[in-house]
Formats: C-alpha cells, structure tokens, sequence
C-alpha cells in the first residue's frame, strides 16, 4: 500500500467523490487527482496536507464518522508521506537491524517492493537511500506484516520494537508499528554478538577441563535398563527421556555419530535446577566417549536467543566433535518436532506449538525404528546448511584451501585484530623477535614459512580487493599487562611468542608505512580492544572468520546471514583503560 492507495481507501470509506474532497479541503481538483493518482504525495509539513486531513475529517463528521479524527487520519497517512525531517541513516540502521533479526529472503521482498535486490542491499548497508523513506518504510512493513506471521516470529518482531506480541495480532496494527519504529525507533541488536566474542576471547579448553575435572572422568560401564521402548507425556518425563537417551548413548558400544534436531520450546526446562546441570553433563560424556555431534539448530528466534544459545555450546564446539546447522526457510508455524538419534537409540517427539506440555516424546532402541528414525535424521541432516565449519589442527589442509579459494573471491576484507598482521612484518624483524624467544630452528622455519603464505594470500587478495585492518594501539602500561604475541593461529601453533615493547613499535611503524607500497591496504588504530585471543575477518557479503589463537588454536567459518551480518554491523566494545 502507498499514498494513494490509502487516499482512495478513505474516498470509498466515506462514500465521496474527489471534487467532494477538493471543497471539503480547499485543494485544487487537479492536485487532488494527482493524489490518487500516485503522481504526488504531499509532505508532511505543507498547508495541502494538514488541509487534506482537515478536509477528510469534515466530511466524515457530515457522515457521523467520530472515529477518524485529525490525529488519527494524519497518523494513519503517516507511513505513506514524505517528511523532510526524517533521519534516512536511523532508517537504514533500524532495516539493517529488522533483516537481521528475522529470516527475510532479499529476492522475496525485492519482487514485493518491485525493487532490484542490490539497490535493497545498498540500502541496507548505507550506501544508497531511499527516494521516499515513508514509501520505503511502508512497503517493507507490509511486506513483514504478511508474511512473517507465526508466534515466534511476532514475538521476535515485538521484543525489537518494545510492544506486546498481542499488539501485531492484526495487519493494520502490525504493519503501521513496525513503519513507524523503521523510521523512528532505535535498533539494538548490536550488543548481542560482543558476548559470544568476549566468551570465546576469554574461554580457555584446558582451564575448562580442569575446572569441572572432566580429564578425570569415566564413561560409566554400568548396565543401563532401558525397555525397548517407552513413551513419556508431560515435562517431567520429557526431561527424563532426553536424560535416558542420553544414558542409552553413552552406555552403548556403538561408536556411530550423533544427530540432533529440536524446535521445542526449552525454556520451561531450563528452569529446572536440575535438569541442565544432568543434560551438560550427558553431553560431555558422550564427547568423553568420543562420539561425534552434528546439531541442528533452531534458529527462528530472536538474534539475542540465538547468540546466548550459541554461547552455551563453546565448550562443546572446541573439542572439533560438534558440527553446528541450521535449516533454511522452514516454513509452518503448527508442529514442533523433535529428533534425536545415535547408534543403537532413538528419541523423537511432537506438539502442537503452544501447547508443548500436551506432546508426546517416544524413546525407542528397537532395532528396525532406530533404523528408520537414523534413516529420517540424515534425511533431515542432508537438507541443513553449516551454521558454522569448525576447523582444528585435525583440519589444517581444508582450512588452509578454504584460505586459499577465498582468496581468489572479490570482496572487501575488515580485520578486527587482537595483534598485529604477519603479511605487514619484514624478515628482519620476525628473525629477532623469534631469537629472542629461543624458538627452536624447525619451529621457525615453519613459521617463517607460514608468514610468507600469509603475505602472498594478502597479495592475492589486494590485487581485486582492498583490506583494511583495525590495529591493537596500546600504551607501555597496557603493553605491560597485556603483551602482544604473535598471531600464529592460522598454523595452528599454540606456543606464546610475545613482542617486547621494542618489537611492537617497529612493527606498527612498518604497518603505518605499509600502505605507501600497497594502495589496496587501509589501518585503523583501535586503542581500546577488548579481544586478547581472537582475530576476526569480515569479507564484506561473504562470510567471517574468527579465529582464536590458542587453547587451543581454533577457526570458526560463519556464512549464515544473520550471524554475517551481525558482524558487518557489530559496534565492538571499547575497553577503557
């Protein structure tokens, strides 16, 4: 819907005609024809349009119409206007944020808006505007009112722009609020993303292992009686058959991996102060037993759900054994299903969403419906997407050509770095600093040769593309605390090779005169990062790569969109010193 269609919905709600409209509002004929015919939408603040209103208003209180008033009908107009004070930048912030947050298909919403999907991405970046930001506005939000209706969903869309879900229970109301927070309200994802860096920045394996003495457990060998199969209704009993299914894996012989899918709501079960302290402590056992963990996870839930869940599982995503998916455009908003399914047990269960605590979970370790249900989960694992590729030092050869591949791939780089780029370092200096930490000489080959692999990839990269690197800048006292060692992460090297406060100003003054020779380089000096241990790289519309440098050394590869564009947008905290 647009101006005139709004216009030409109030002349037929009234029963009047254009000339009736142009005496009630004293606008010329013509100007009113030119309303409805969407060749002219007034501004906000122009005499036409408070005498539009006026005129609209006088002729509904001759017909007994109450309901619309001055306020109301020029509230109504209002997604549909032009308003010169509008703040285009708050609007591309606050669409930027909505597509992040929701699952919206680009395609879908360019076909709807009649838009060309680049000129939306443009927009969404900042680096276009919208001719008519009320146009614009409208549209998006009627597009999002039709299609994105489901509880989740509203529920997502309410949370973002501060109303109750119930409030979004009609397109009308769903539609004008969320015009109305696109052009005026404040976006506030941004700050989800920096706990899941600060997490990963700080998590330590080995700590970890220590810490709840998991190096000191045993996969228990005691039997475990489990009736070939049993159903469980109630959350009580769901939480003991997720339990029993997990005991059932731990305690069987196969060694076979594990898939696991849910779009159960879990929030009820995480209250209870049991259950989740017994369900970590069954996943980690089936990872001390050394099974492999393909989770499927669900994402259609707010972006800050999504990342606190996401942050649960670090512990579990270090040890390489759990590969993390996601599905794509899962439509229907009706049943909630669950699927979890390992060698030799099988747990699966139904609802009615919103009414979870009516489902029925069935555990099974019949031999023929542990086959059918593995047969069902692969089917479903086939049709996920990597939420995140997981590389380790088992998978250094397929890291290393993924680096590679994406270098040949145009696109923009942004480096966020914890310490300071080996590309820009010079051989002199790599030699004293790894002399003075007594690197053994087969050590050092191989990290001389690694740092000449980094300078060709950057090479590659800046021969189509421009890289731009946000720079540790600290003071002696900050260095003193918190010394920069070398970024070896990449080769998977875990040993500390720290910089004396010496090595750290030549080499920032090698990477301030680094762009001399190199055109397609830019730096950016940030003197207050909060990372120590990680090193992220945003290729602009592709993917990011987060990297942590020890304990171990780790990469994480996210090309979903959301999370992908959560780090194109994330303001990084700034630590004050």
């Amino acid at each position: 819907m647009d101006f005139k269609d709004k216009l030409s919905e109030y002349i037929e709600m009234l029963g009047c005609t254009g000339k009736e409209l142009s005496e009630a509002s004293g606008i010329s004929a013509a100007t009113i024809s030119r309303y409805r015919s969407g060749e002219r939408v007034p501004d906000t603040e122009t005499e036409n349009f408070a005498n539009l209103v006026e005129g609209i208003v006088h002729i509904a209180e001759r017909k007994n119409r109450t309901d619309l008033t001055v306020q109301s009908v020029s509230d109504a107009f209002a997604p549909y206007v032009r308003n010169n004070t509008i703040d285009v930048a708050k609007l591309q912030e606050n669409f930027n944020v909505l597509l992040t947050v929701l699952p919206v298909s680009i395609s879908e919403l360019s076909r709807f808006l009649n838009f060309d999907a680049s000129h939306i991405s443009r927009i969404r970046n900042g680096q276009r505007q919208p001719a008519n930001p009320h146009e614009f506005a409208a549209g998006v939000s009627s597009f999002i009112a039709r299609r994105y209706t489901n509880e989740t969903q509203r529920n997502i869309v309410s949370e973002l722009i501060c109303c109750k879900p119930e409030e979004l229970s009609d397109y009308s109301s769903f539609q004008s609020m969320l015009a109305e927070w696109l052009l005026n309200g404040t976006g506030k994802f941004r700050d989800y993303m920096s706990g899941f860096l600060e997490k990963l920045d700080e998590f330590d394996l080995n700590e970890y292992i220590r810490a709840i003495h998991f190096d000191e457990w045993k996969v228990p060998s005691v039997p475990f009686q489990l009736p070939t199969s049993k159903t469980y209704f109630g959350l009580k009993e769901f939480m003991d058959s997720e339990l029993a299914f997990l005991k059932a894996t731990v305690l069987s012989k196969s060694k076979e991996p594990v898939i696991m899918y849910s779009d159960m709501p879990m929030g009820e079960m995480a209250k209870d102060p049991d259950f989740p302290k017994k369900w970590m402590f069954g996943m980690a056992m089936m990872l001390k037993k050394g099974l492999h963990l393909n989770h499927i996870h669900n994402i259609d839930r707010s972006f800050e759900e999504m990342m606190l869940g996401l942050e649960s599982w670090i512990p579990m995503y270090m040890t390489g054994q759990v590969c993390p998916y996601y599905l794509k455009n899962v439509q229907g908003n009706i049943f909630s299903h669950f699927l979890k399914v390992s060698g030799s047990v099988a747990l699966t269960g139904e609802a009615i969403s919103g009414y979870h605590t009516d489902g029925k979970y069935y555990l099974t370790k019949n031999k023929e419906e542990v086959a059918y249900y593995k047969k069902r989960a692969k089917q479903l694992l086939s049709k996920a997407y990597p939420l995140m590729e997981i590389f380790r030092s088992e998978q250094a050869q397929t890291y290393n050509k993924f680096l590679q591949d994406n270098a040949e791939t145009a696109g923009n780089r942004y480096y966020i770095l914890s310490s300071l780029s080996l590309h820009t370092i010079t051989d002199e200096l790599l030699h004293q600093i790894l002399s003075r930490n007594n690197i053994p000489e087969t050590d050092a080959l191989q990290i001389r040769q690694h740092v000449i692999s980094q300078r060709g990839l950057a090479d590659k990269i800046m021969r189509h593309s421009f890289i731009t690197e946000e720079i540790p800048v600290l003071t002696r006292e900050e260095f003193g605390k918190y010394p920069i060692v070398l970024p070896l992460s990449g080769m998977f090297y875990e040993k500390d090779i720290l910089y004396s406060w010496e090595d750290y100003q030549k080499h920032l003054r090698l990477i301030q005169d680094y762009p001399k020779q190199h055109p397609h380089y830019r730096m950016t000096e940030n003197p207050g990062s909060p990372f120590r241990n990680i090193q992220i790289c945003i290729h602009e519309g592709k993917c990011v790569t987060v990297s942590k440098n020890k304990t171990p050394s780790i990469h994480f590869l996210i090309r979903h969109p959301k999370m992908r564009n959560a780090f194109e947008n994330m303001s990084i905290p700034i630590v004050e010193s």
